[in-house]
């Protein structure tokens, strides 16, 4: 029997498991031989093929070990090997586990595979949330519009004419296309080539820092953060770690927006304000948001309106209603530019050339026909097209409805990721592969490191370099990725407070009135939370259910213990204890137990028989804003875990919640989807 207590203090030993029980039964676990788990997808079959090839781009997590026993590389940031997984850096990988860790939060098994061999695609009937939506606004910012304000700046350097010889190859190419009659193929024919070859990408469009890149004149300018601090960015700002800076881009886009919205609701404006009133020194509205458009209106005298409004209800349902559909579409637009993303640059163990070819090829007709194609063939077909549109319905909707009985799921088979895209992941089925080449190598990859501390402000160690392509000096460089003398946080906020009485006997600027008010309400609310935490123990031990499960949900000041790979501290029904995977020799389970030492653990469920899994939040959303609020400390989360038999199990205040997450959806043979 192996030992029960697991030794996690060195980053690359091979650690001991403790046994699984069934509690209930209270009989020990019966050995038996492990057998060869199914590929029901294409995403488990790469992991298992990436594990059991030999190739010159393996991974430590593919290199092969003592397969009874979980390989720690490196939890706890301790001592990280490099790479992890063959074909990847650990920066871009880190940058796309963080990523999924924010996307994901509750999965289902299928019991049918999905039609183009992949799982983890978003259920039609997923579950809305504001905290999704958000997420998925994130998601916008960071995959596509970084992407189309970078090609528009590679657009406005070539208009520019300050890369001379570039743009010089450009235009020749196509007066010399349009003289001949060929521009169309011309276009068509570079895309392919752009698609086939990447150095052709890199070699037409010599990369630069979008932040270094002026929108209007193409030429150089200061990085909006002040320095280069990260090269694939908007702003340049600093970073510790690769695809950061675009995260927190992300997160002040959507905040931003957010403020509008609450700004427009509250009627924030100068309209009708005195010039010098002294209630503007009170608590800003956009940062007490309860009832604002209510209060708004009273204040101008419309409060009649709330009573008799009988458009409120509907309006709102109606607003609620499409709340959901509009965020599945953004999902599923999102997920389509991924792809595109990924059929252009593979990530091992996906294959690399087919999907380029595949691409191609799609343009390949369009290349042959543009050549036979004359403009006044294209002007008749388009006026034919809109004609037929427009007063052809008496034709359309009984072929639609044949369809529709013949083959009634055939607008599916016609979407892109079921044949031009088919086998090609998004960033979520990418992540889950490569989890699961870990897993299936019992090798679990380590979460990405803490950014606990921010980075310093400076540009970092290649800013500037290869970059002579931009046509300027050296100086003009060099001054654009050094940090300015004052940052923009700095000018900003430079003379928002002027006068005599700004200032205290010290020197130092005082708050404003408001602030001040915000800081009383903090200091209030901060110690009715103390209070509430103090009741909500006493009330635990009298066995309130949900005062139990919001013990040790606010972090203390004690820095957290070793976690993972195989034990997560966690509580359950109000208890401190941990979280045990268990994957050698028996079935790979997950169990609850209150001491390291106990080898019957409190639950056992095996990983087979999952068929739901959630992530929760520790307290409620209301009560996550005021104690961050107020305290500032770190909210920690839990999860729910049901059974095909459905059963229910519910861990609480587990300290990397996503991690044993992660873990457990990568593990099995499951196939999932995203709700």
């Amino acid at each position: 029997m192996a030992t029960s207590r697991l030794d996690q203090a060195t980053p690359d030993p091979i650690l001991s498991q403790p046994p699984t029980n069934d509690a209930a039964a209270g009989e020990q676990p019966q050995i038996v031989e492990k057998h060869e788990e199914d590929h029901p997808t294409a995403s488990h079959a790469l992991a298992e093929e990436a594990i059991s090839t030999e190739t010159e781009e393996q991974g430590v997590s593919q290199m092969d070990h003592d397969h009874t026993e979980v390989k720690n590389l490196g939890w706890n940031d301790e001592g990280i090997p490099k790479p992890l997984v063959g074909g990847i850096e650990n920066e871009e990988l880190w940058t796309l586990v963080r990523r999924f860790n924010k996307q994901i939060f509750h999965v289902k098994s299928i019991e049918e595979p999905p039609l183009a061999n992949l799982d983890m695609n978003i259920a039609d009937g997923e579950e809305f949330s504001p905290e999704k939506l958000r997420a998925q606004l994130e998601r916008m910012y960071m995959v596509v519009l970084v992407s189309l304000l970078s090609f528009w700046k590679h657009i406005v350097r070539l208009r520019s004419w300050r890369e001379q010889k570039r743009t010089w190859a450009f235009l020749g190419v196509y007066a010399l296309a349009w003289l001949l009659d060929i521009l169309v193929p011309t276009i068509v024919g570079f895309l392919m080539v752009l698609i086939v070859y990447p150095p052709s990408r890199s070699y037409c469009f010599p990369p630069a820092p979008p932040s270094l890149i002026n929108t209007n004149t193409g030429g150089l300018q200061k990085p909006p953060a002040g320095v280069l601090g990260s090269d694939d960015s908007m702003t340049g700002a600093p970073e510790k770690h690769e695809g950061e800076a675009v995260e927190q881009e992300a997160h002040s886009f959507v905040t931003s927006i957010s403020t509008l919205v609450i700004s427009t609701a509250a009627g924030k404006h100068p309209q009708g304000d005195p010039e010098h009133d002294k209630s503007n020194n009170a608590p800003d509205p956009t940062e007490i948001t309860a009832d604002v458009a209510h209060a708004r209106d009273k204040s101008n005298g419309d409060e009649s309106t709330h009573e008799h409004d009988r458009t409120k209800e509907p309006v709102s349902s109606a607003v609620w209603s499409q709340a959901r559909p509009v965020m599945h579409a953004m999902a599923d637009f999102v997920d389509t530019w991924e792809r595109f993303g990924n059929a252009l640059n593979a990530t091992p163990p996906f294959p690399r050339q087919r999907p380029r070819l595949t691409l191609a090829a799609c343009l390949l007709p369009m290349l042959v026909g543009s050549y036979f194609t004359t403009s006044y063939m294209l002007l008749k077909g388009m006026g034919f097209a809109v004609g037929f549109g427009f007063f052809g319905d008496p034709i359309m909707t009984p072929a639609i409805r044949f369809l529709h009985d013949k083959v009634p799921n055939w607008s599916k088979y016609l979407e892109l990721r079921h044949t031009v895209l088919r086998g090609i992941p998004t960033n979520v089925q990418l992540v889950v592969t490569l989890l699961r080449i870990g897993e299936k190598n019992q090798a679990p990859i380590p979460p990405p490191p803490a950014s606990d501390v921010p980075p310093p402000v400076e540009a970092h160690p290649t800013a500037g370099q290869d970059l002579d392509h931009l046509a300027v000096t050296e100086e003009e460089l060099d001054h654009a990725v050094k940090p300015s003398e004052n940052p923009p946080e700095e000018d900003a906020n430079e003379g928002a407070v002027a006068g005599a009485d700004a200032y205290d006997d010290l020197g130092k600027q005082k708050p404003k009135k408001g602030r001040r008010i915000l800081n009383l309400l903090k200091g209030t609310a901060k110690g009715g939370i103390q209070t509430a935490l103090t009741a909500d123990k006493a009330k635990a031990k009298v066995g309130a259910k949900h005062a139990k499960n919001r013990l040790g949900a606010v972090k203390g000041s004690n820095s957290w213990p070793p976690r993972g790979p195989v034990t997560f501290p966690a509580r359950c029904r109000g208890k401190k204890g941990h979280a045990y995977i268990t994957s050698n020799a028996t079935t790979p389970a997950l169990s609850w137990t209150a001491s390291i030492d106990d080898v019957n653990p409190a639950w056992t469920v095996a990983i087979a028989d999952i068929s739901d899994l959630k992530k929760i939040g520790g307290l409620g959303w209301k009560s996550k804003l005021m104690v961050g609020w107020a305290t500032g400390k770190e909210i920690v989360d839990g999860m729910i875990i049901r059974t095909k038999s459905g059963e229910e199990f519910q861990l609480t205040a587990v300290t990397i919640r996503d991690d044993l997450f992660n873990r457990i959806i990568a593990m099995g043979s499951q196939m999932w989807e995203a709700w």
